[in-house]
């Protein structure tokens, strides 16, 4: 009954419920059902007599009274892109559409942002057969953002203003595709609408290369990122063999603070002593002198070193080794903008060792490699996004769509539900007991867990020798009327 005077609330506002359960003998008070029933009954009927309700978005998810929910949806992509998150975006569309009690599918254009300034798109209006290219696209085809709303506690603004458009739209459903930052927003935009009672159910898709949602066994983006990685780093060491005079190669890789995309680096390795010969994690500290060291008895093995890092790494102080350079920014999260370490330790070992040196920063590539995603990776997109259309429809809220690993050999998952109040602002790291002894490599306990997302070959659209993707013209994207 809490659940259903929550939904009254919505409906009628606080002080005229409230008024009307005064004359009927009762007090504002949500935290005694049981008697709170009755005088409900009574103040509902009441107001009955002066207003029409719509019984579809005043129901009790509960015993004997359940109504299914009906209204449009919203579908919003946020944070860095991936190659694999417009599957996601797919698996939300389709399964939305496809359902009779969502009446309307909406794309946020650029995020919450697109939320918040009115840019929505109807994407029952898009052809069916290009839709279906949003499985191979890489990037966020909606647009992205990275807007961080604040505490509603603190400045409720943006807050009140997404519920006038959820209103506008008759939005009873929202789905946030992102990595931890947008879980943040789920949660926060899930708590807010029940604490006015507005009945709208909000779900997060997980994405991130960097594998750092916590309550989740992997996230959709990682596996197809961890393969380009892994081809890059094979490619590299292939083309650092083709001089016998000696080298250095570095190569940095994104991970502001887990390892995980730098650690799939081990998959390039074919034989003990083969090239990446080190990998640094930011889990472990970072040395400088150590480096040197296992330079030196790097090149005891071979006379071309490749060295895989994570863009994060830091000294046993926790100052980043790229900050050693003065080149670190902030970006609108507040988080360090981690570029250039790579190029410190090039500079480091120039002058020390008599071989070429040379830096390699791999950059956008490793996010937006549609070429190289994994059949695998796209699979288990799509079924994110479906997932949590599903988890919508039959209540749930507040929660993140995730991951359950079953079994390494043969590969068994399944699709679970997390509160997205148990992920968000949190940083799911690369296990110690996967870093060997002094932090320079990584053992072969990872294999098993990071071989099956990396298999497999998707069906791609070619045309004139190029993956089709889709693709929208600045002009063409209408936006769509309330």
């Amino acid at each position: 009954m809490k659940y259903l005077a929550q939904r009254l609330h919505g409906l009628f506002g606080q002080d005229r419920l409230a008024t009307s359960l005064r004359r009927n003998g009762w007090h504002w008070n949500l935290e005694n059902p049981g008697r709170l029933c009755n005088h409900l009954l009574r103040a509902l009927g009441e107001l009955l007599i002066s207003e029409t309700i719509n019984f579809e978005t005043c129901c009790y998810e509960g015993e004997e009274f359940m109504s299914e929910l009906r209204g449009a949806c919203i579908i919003g992509q946020s944070g860095g892109p991936t190659a694999v998150i417009n599957a996601s975006a797919l698996g939300v569309i389709r399964t939305a559409l496809d359902t009779d009690c969502i009446t309307r599918v909406l794309g946020a254009a650029n995020g919450i942002q697109g939320v918040l300034e009115d840019r929505l798109y109807d994407m029952g209006q898009e052809d069916a057969g290009e839709l279906e290219l949003l499985r191979y696209t890489p990037s966020s085809a909606l647009g992205s953002c990275r807007y961080k709303l604040a505490e509603p506690s603190q400045d409720d603004t943006d807050y009140r203003r997404i519920l006038e458009i959820f209103r506008k739209y008759d939005v009873r459903y929202f789905f946030y595709n992102g990595g931890n930052d947008s879980m943040d927003t789920c949660n926060k935009i899930s708590k807010y609408m029940q604490s006015v009672g507005y009945a709208c159910r909000v779900i997060g898709v997980p994405k991130t290369i960097d594998n750092d949602l916590n309550g989740t066994d992997h996230c959709p983006g990682f596996g197809s990122a961890a393969r380009y990685i892994a081809t890059t780093c094979m490619e590299v060491q292939r083309d650092t063999h083709v001089y016998d005079n000696g080298t250095i190669t570095v190569l940095e890789i994104m991970g502001r603070h887990a390892g995980w995309l730098t650690a799939a680096s081990k998959l390039a390795r074919k034989y003990e002593g083969d090239n990446p010969i080190l990998i640094y994690l930011p889990e472990a500290p970072f040395e400088l002198e150590a480096f040197y060291q296992d330079l030196e008895r790097a090149f005891e093995k071979t006379a071309n070193v490749v060295v895989c890092v994570s863009e994060g790494i830091a000294d046993a102080g926790g100052t980043f080794i790229c900050e050693y350079s003065d080149a670190a920014k902030l970006d609108s999260f507040g988080h360090k903008m981690l570029t250039g370490c790579g190029e410190v330790l090039e500079s480091f070992v120039r002058d020390r060792f008599h071989v070429k040196v040379r830096s390699i920063e791999l950059n956008v590539s490793q996010r937006c490699s549609g070429m190289l995603a994994s059949r695998t990776d796209i699979e288990e997109s799509a079924m994110a996004g479906a997932f949590g259309v599903r988890a919508a429809l039959s209540g749930e809220t507040g929660k993140m769509a995730a991951f359950q690993r079953t079994s390494d050999a043969p590969y068994k998952l399944s699709c679970c539900l997390e509160p997205v109040g148990r992920i968000c602002n949190q940083e799911k790291k690369f296990p110690a007991e996967w870093i060997s002894q002094g932090g320079s490599d990584v053992t072969d306990s990872f294999l098993p867990y990071i071989l099956p997302l990396i298999q497999g070959e998707p069906e791609r659209i070619m045309e004139n020798g190029l993956p089709r993707y889709l693709y929208r013209q600045p002009d063409a994207a209408a936006r769509i009327k309330p």
